[in-house]
């Protein structure tokens, strides 16, 4: 593509004006002695040239930017050296000795433009723009001869000076001409300018299987980034190592930031919940097939979801949860509720904006606390007691769900310096355990008294 900028810096080019550097740079290269008497007669040369060559870009330089074609700035700025001495013919004398190898040079250029320009218009398609290339070189190689033949014309030029440009102009002349033909051969014709278009996306390619597994091992989430999701596999979910396609792997949130899209793997490791990548809808798979969980979604609507209830139970929440029994496969609603902290055959604990729920089965609320954020809820699987774990981990509180009452609130130490890495609720002989951070040791913890041991073996 011809720029304009490259246009307009030829346009300032040509309109540099002549200057003593530039007449000191002629009179050496020619070898004239510039005096006062002839210095007029070189400016004014130059000054013509210079003149000519700016009327000649005028019209090319539009022509060159809008159809992208470099030739035209060639023929503006080489035109002048051709067409300034064409007139009638003239009887063509002898050509100036200074100018033969010039000359040799303008016939071995247009020989080679011929054949080379010929080869083209054969092997190639016929565009209007060749056609018009075609024409100059036509053009060209008639007004160069005609050009040389009105300069060896001229009477004996009566001084030195006028001897010297005239050997100049004929160098010129035949440079001039060698440059255009050459350009109109070489150079390929542009096309005019055209607005861009968006960039195309193709369609993005998927497989259409469904893959399938007994247990989840390991999964991961995706590598790659997720404006290019195609069937590579680190676009999407790897279970046991193998793609995961109909898990949709990133969803777009609220302010178009992208983020992964809901994955979770069952505490037996039988089951996975995702949002399907085609029509959008929370999904329930194990080994013995899917069950849809919701209907299609958009991305801003994408609940969270988490297993419950050594995974029996699925809770997805958002703007209100609903809980799902993969035995049963019966749902209940939870209007209010942001998250769901824990879930047994007993009762549901969940927040909403400002309060910790306790709830029945049915969803009715059994015992309400304010909410307060960072602490950890726990209810015990026969519904008898209900902890929450807060102070950043140090203080544990007991209530009794069916009165709300606080039954105790004890501090909780480990020691030295180990702290709280998790509470892992009870144990199958009734106890509450706990984990440590720095030990990664599990405690059993009296919720009466605070007491903090470990069972001797």
């Amino acid at each position: 593509m011809i720029s304009w900028v490259v246009a307009m810096v030829t346009v300032l080019m040509a309109a540099i004006p002549v200057t003593s550097e530039r007449l000191t740079r002629f009179a050496t290269l020619m070898g004239l002695s510039v005096t006062a008497a002839n210095a007029r007669q070189v400016v004014d040369h130059f000054a013509g040239l210079r003149r000519w060559r700016l009327i000649a870009l005028v019209p090319a330089v539009p022509l060159a930017g809008f159809t992208n074609d470099p030739l035209y700035l060639v023929l503006g700025w080489c035109a002048v050296s051709i067409f300034r001495d064409v007139r009638l013919p003239a009887p063509t004398l002898h050509t100036p000795d200074d100018a033969n190898t010039y000359r040799t040079a303008w016939l071995l250029g247009l020989g080679g433009a011929v054949v080379a320009g010929g080869y083209l218009l054969a092997s190639q398609d016929i565009t209007p723009a060749r056609l018009v290339h075609a024409v100059i070189v036509i053009i060209v190689a008639a007004a160069v001869p005609r050009a040389a033949g009105k300069l060896s014309a001229r009477p004996e030029a009566p001084d030195e000076t006028d001897r010297t440009i005239r050997e100049w102009s004929a160098r010129s002349l035949y440079l001039a001409g060698t440059a255009i033909v050459l350009s109109a051969t070489l150079l390929t014709p542009g096309h005019p300018l055209q607005r861009e278009l968006p960039e195309y996306t193709p369609p993005l390619s998927f497989p259409d299987y469904r893959a399938e597994f007994m247990t989840v091992s390991e999964y991961k989430r995706p590598t790659c980034p997720w404006t290019d999701q195609t069937d590579d596999p680190c676009r999407t979910w790897l279970v046991n190592k193998q793609p995961f396609p109909q898990a949709a792997p990133y969803i777009i949130g609220k302010g178009g930031a992208p983020q992964a899209a809901p994955f979770v793997r069952s505490s037996d490791k039988k089951a996975v919940v995702y949002l399907d990548r085609n029509d959008r809808r929370m999904v329930y798979q194990d080994a013995k097939g899917v069950h849809y969980l919701t209907a299609a979604l958009p991305d801003t609507a994408v609940p969270t979801a988490t297993f419950a209830g050594q995974s029996r139970y699925i809770a997805l929440a958002k703007d209100g949860a609903q809980i799902t029994d993969t035995k049963t496969w019966t749902t209940v609603s939870l209007p209010g509720a942001r998250q769901v902290h824990d879930l047994n055959e007993s009762g549901i604990v969940v927040t909403t904006q400002s309060q910790v729920l306790v709830l029945d089965y049915r969803g009715r609320t059994r015992m309400s606390l304010p909410l307060k954020p960072q602490d950890s809820y726990h209810l015990r699987a026969d519904g008898s007691r209900f902890v929450v774990i807060g102070d950043q981990g140090t203080r544990v509180d007991t209530f009794a769900p069916e009165t709300g009452k606080r039954l105790a609130s004890v501090p909780l130490r480990f020691p030295g310096d180990d702290f709280l890495d998790v509470a892992l609720g009870w144990s199958k002989e009734g106890a509450f355990l706990v984990r440590g951070g720095y030990s990664e040791r599990v405690y059993y913890f009296d919720l009466a008294t605070g007491k903090l041991w470990r069972r001797k073996t």
